[in-house]
C-alpha cells in the first residue's frame, strides 16, 4: 500500500462507501488503494473488506480526532454520512463538520463529499405546499448535506449528488408488497413523474471514476443517475424482472402520505413530493450520460434487477406473522 494513494472511505460498511471500496479493490492497476473507515472493525462487513484487500481502520463521524488518525497519510477521502440512523439534519451538518476538519489536518488532496440539493432553494419560505422540519428544512437529509457543502470550503472538493438507490426497494423495505389476493402495490406520492435512480454499487463506481480523473473534477459539483423512471415505469419492469402481476402503482396525495405515521413518513412524504413537484429540476441536476463516463459499467434499472432478483423478491412479501 506504501506505493499507492490511499483513499480513505467513510460509510465503508455501507452502500456508498461500501461500493467504492469494493471498486478500488477491484482495479489493482490504479494506483490507488481503500481504507475503510468504520466505527467497529469487528463487524462482518468489515471484516469481509478486510480479507478483500482494504485496510480497515476504526473511527466514528461524531469523534473529530479518531477521523484525523483514519486519514493521516491519505490521498484522498470519501466523505458520507447516514441522516437514517438519527434522522438529524443538524447531526449530519456536524459530521460533515468533522470530516472537513479531520480532511484538513490530514492535508489530503482530494475529498468527494456525498450531497445532495437544497431543496428549499425551490420554494419560496412562505410556501404551504410542505411542511418545516426539524424547524428549517423541507427535506433535512438533503437540505442538510447542501447546507454542509459549506464546510469543505477551501478544501479541494469534488461535490457529488446523488440519487434515490434502487437498493432502496429491499434495504428500506421499499419495494411494493403483495396482498392476500396477490396483487403486489406501492403508494408514493408521485404521480407520473420519472425519479433519476442508480444502482447503489454504481455511486461507489463513479466516485472512483472522479478520485481517477484527478484534479479534473476538483471545485465541481457533479450529478449522478442510471436512468429516471416513473413508478408506473418500474411496476412493469418489476413485473417483467421478477415474474410477478400485477404490480400497482397508487399515486396519493403527499399530506395523505404524510399521515401514514411511521418513522420519516414526513420527510418521505417530503421528500417524494419535490421529486414530484420539481420534476425537471431534479433531473436537470444530474447526467446520466457524466455518470456513465465516470463508470462504464453504469447500470440500468432492468440490469440491476436482474442481479438484486432474489432480494426485491423477497422484499415483496408481506411480513410474517408472530
Amino acid at each position: 500500500m506504501a506505493d499507492k494513494k490511499i483513499i480513505a472511505v467513510t460509510g465503508a460498511t455501507g452502500s456508498q462507501g461500501g461500493g467504492l471500496v469494493r471498486a478500488i479493490l477491484a482495479d489493482s492497476a490504479s494506483g490507488f488503494a481503500a481504507r475503510a473507515i468504520t466505527r467497529d472493525p469487528g463487524k462482518d462487513k468489515a471484516k469481509a473488506l478486510a480479507s478483500a484487500g482494504a485496510e480497515v481502520a476504526q473511527a466514528d463521524l461524531d469523534d473529530v480526532e479518531s477521523l484525523k488518525k483514519a486519514f493521516a497519510g491519505a490521498y484522498g477521502v470519501y466523505a458520507v454520512t447516514n441522516f437514517w440512523e438519527h434522522f438529524s439534519g443538524e447531526k449530519e451538518i456536524q459530521q460533515a463538520k468533522n470530516i472537513a476538519e479531520a480532511a484538513r489536518a490530514a492535508g489530503v488532496k482530494h475529498v468527494i463529499w456525498s450531497t445532495l440539493e437544497d431543496t428549499r432553494a425551490l420554494m419560496s419560505p412562505d410556501d404551504k405546499r410542505m411542511p418545516i422540519l426539524q424547524g428549517k428544512y423541507r427535506v433535512p437529509h438533503f437540505d442538510a448535506k447542501a447546507e454542509a457543502n459549506a464546510a469543505f470550503a477551501g478544501l479541494p472538493t469534488t461535490f457529488l449528488v446523488t440519487s434515490f438507490y434502487w437498493d432502496n426497494l429491499y434495504l428500506f423495505g421499499l419495494a411494493p408488497k403483495k396482498d392476500d389476493k396477490g396483487v403486489y402495490s406501492w403508494t408514493f406520492p408521485m404521480g407520473t413523474a420519472k425519479l433519476p435512480g442508480i444502482a447503489a454499487e454504481d455511486i461507489g463506481r463513479a466516485a472512483f471514476g472522479i478520485f481517477k480523473a484527478g484534479d479534473q473534477y476538483i471545485g465541481k459539483t457533479v450529478g449522478i443517475a442510471g436512468e429516471s423512471l416513473s413508478f408506473q415505469e418500474m411496476s412493469q419492469k418489476l413485473e417483467r424482472g421478477l415474474g410477478i402481476s400485477p404490480v400497482q402503482f397508487n399515486a396519493v396525495d403527499a399530506d395523505v402520505f404524510r399521515g401514514f405515521g411511521f418513522p420519516g413518513a414526513d420527510e418521505y412524504g417530503n421528500m417524494f413530493q419535490v421529486y414530484r413537484d420539481f420534476e425537471k429540476e431534479v433531473n436537470a441536476a444530474r447526467s446520466i450520460e457524466e455518470t456513465r463516463k465516470l463508470n462504464p459499467r453504469l447500470q440500468t434499472f432492468d440490469q440491476w434487477l436482474a442481479g438484486s432478483k432474489d432480494k426485491v423478491a423477497a422484499a415483496t412479501q408481506p411480513a410474517a406473522a408472530t
